[in-house]
């Protein structure tokens, strides 16, 4: 881990490395908002932290710079806990272990924390330094980004001053994104008593294991599996065919995730465990072939295993079984105007059975609110027929492009004239912050960029080295050229 602290730009990434010992976890914001509090006062800044967590430290422009537009360096300082099965990590008391793969840098079995520690060590590395020439900085760090955007929405009007809103959490270098999807959540719950497993039934343990999971904005278009998906597959054959009953599901273990491991455990009659190991091989071979090129590792496996509790009623299993086969699930529609663009999706990312309740979580996206709405009504009628109940909340706006904005024409131009040719202007599928900031803060002009990060949400979470450092250098050219006031 140590040789991370030698890549350049030694600045940015010696912060990154500090970050990575910090648990911060979605979630838990009290270690990784005392640090960065801390780190503030450290040099000596003007530092605050509001009622929610989110933390803002604010620097000076330096000489000559203060009649130009005041610019926030925005970042969120939680990070996704991803990790591989049978891996003996704790996200909140372990640090992350980084180390190089070539041309990356990547985390030995857990999500790296890429996103958006990047983004937070850039932004770090702005303050600390004495060599740079800058506008007013505020440093705007928020909380829990991942689990809701709760740092977002509990900004306070008047609590920021700057003019410019850098959001530094999109995650391809030569890319600047000018709007995203709003989000909705839809949470479902399926109530049950347990009931006794059939005489001369034995228990079996279902594993779906080996999927690539990935980001449910950026990856979505992707087209890889979804685990929850798959398992239900299985098991509607199992049961229609197999007399399977099902006692309990854990599918997927966080919203914007596209969930990776499923695990389920059933019973069957005696005489059937063989024939129903043999139709996990056929759906197994089924799965990899439907896959071919997009999953290279799915797993289906079923051994025999202890059943330590009853089993979901009959009617509830079938019920949930059915409901969730028709649930739609992936790119739901395309910008017309913009075909390689996700419109509106949905990753049905969690299934969880505790004996008492089956709780199912999706996150819904789209840019076209209409759309959104028209996705989560479908969702509502189908889980509310098979008798759940449905809750749609946590809904956020999404971030209306302006390509007029004065700070997209600043950094097209700097790109242009650093690197020699035009960055991409984009749209991005993902949630991102700005939507949210711009409901308090509508005259605020802002831009998203970042380094490339591959595989965010997930064990293979990386970012590419060079790019960082074009990052870095892009964000200290354009600090330089920020327009006057």
């Amino acid at each position: 881990m140590s040789e991370i602290l030698q890549l350049e730009p030694k600045a940015l990434w010696k912060h990154f490395y500090s970050l990575t010992q910090v648990p911060r976890p979605s979630g838990k914001k009290e270690a990784i908002g005392d640090f960065l509090e801390n780190y503030g006062k450290s040099l000596g800044l003007e530092t605050l932290r509001d009622e929610v967590g989110n933390v803002l430290v604010r620097k000076p422009a330096t000489p000559g710079m203060e009649n130009r537009k005041a610019v926030v360096l925005q970042a969120h300082m939680d990070m996704v806990p991803q990790k591989n099965s049978g891996v003996a990590h704790n996200f909140e008391t372990d640090p992350i272990e980084a180390y190089i793969d070539g041309d990356w840098v990547t985390a030995k079995d857990t999500t790296l924390g890429a996103d958006n520690g990047i983004g937070v060590a850039a932004a770090m590395a702005i303050l600390e330094a004495t060599d740079l020439v800058h506008p007013a900085i505020e440093m705007f760090i928020t909380v829990d980004e991942e689990t809701g955007m709760h740092g977002a929405f509990g900004l306070q009007a008047g609590f920021l001053q700057g003019d410019i809103l850098m959001n530094l959490d999109s995650e391809d270098e030569g890319e600047l994104y000018v709007g995203c999807a709003g989000g909705l959540d839809a949470n479902i719950t399926f109530g049950y008593a347990e009931v006794s497993m059939p005489e001369g039934d034995v228990a079996l343990k279902v594993s779906l294991t080996g999927l690539k999971g990935g980001h449910s904005g950026v990856d979505i278009h992707l087209q890889r599996a979804n685990a929850n998906k798959l398992m239900f597959r299985f098991l509607k054959t199992a049961v229609v065919e197999y007399e399977a009953r099902l006692a309990s599901i854990d599918g997927g273990s966080l919203r914007n995730a596209i969930p990776r491991e499923a695990f389920a455990v059933i019973t069957v009659p005696a005489e059937g465990v063989d024939d129903l190991m043999e139709l996990a091989d056929e759906f197994e071979t089924l799965f990899v072939e439907e896959f071919a090129g997009v999953e290279n590792n799915i797993t289906l496996k079923v051994e025999p295993t202890e059943l330590t509790t009853g089993l979901i009623p009959e009617e509830i299993q079938d019920d949930l079984i059915n409901s969730v086969t028709a649930c739609f699930n992936g790119v739901y529609r395309f910008i017309p105007e913009l075909p390689t663009v996700v419109e509106t999706s949905n990753n049905l990312a969690i299934i969880k059975s505790d004996g008492r309740k089956i709780e199912l979580k999706s996150l819904l996206r789209s840019s076209v609110d209409s759309r959104k709405e028209e996705l989560a009504s479908m969702l509502e009628s189908i889980f509310t027929l098979a008798g759940a109940k449905v809750v749609l909340s946590g809904g956020y706006p999404g971030w209306k492009p302006n390509l007029d904005s004065p700070i997209l024409k600043t950094m097209t131009s700097v790109y242009e004239n650093k690197y020699g040719k035009t960055p991409k202007i984009m749209i991005i599928h993902a949630g991102l912050e700005c939507g949210i900031l711009g409901t308090n803060y509508p005259k605020m002009d802002m831009i998203s960029f970042g380094p490339t990060i591959r595989y965010p949400h997930s064990p293979d979470e990386k970012v590419n080295i060079a790019t960082v450092g074009l990052f870095w250098d892009y964000l200290v050219e354009t600090l330089k050229n920020i327009p006057v006031k």
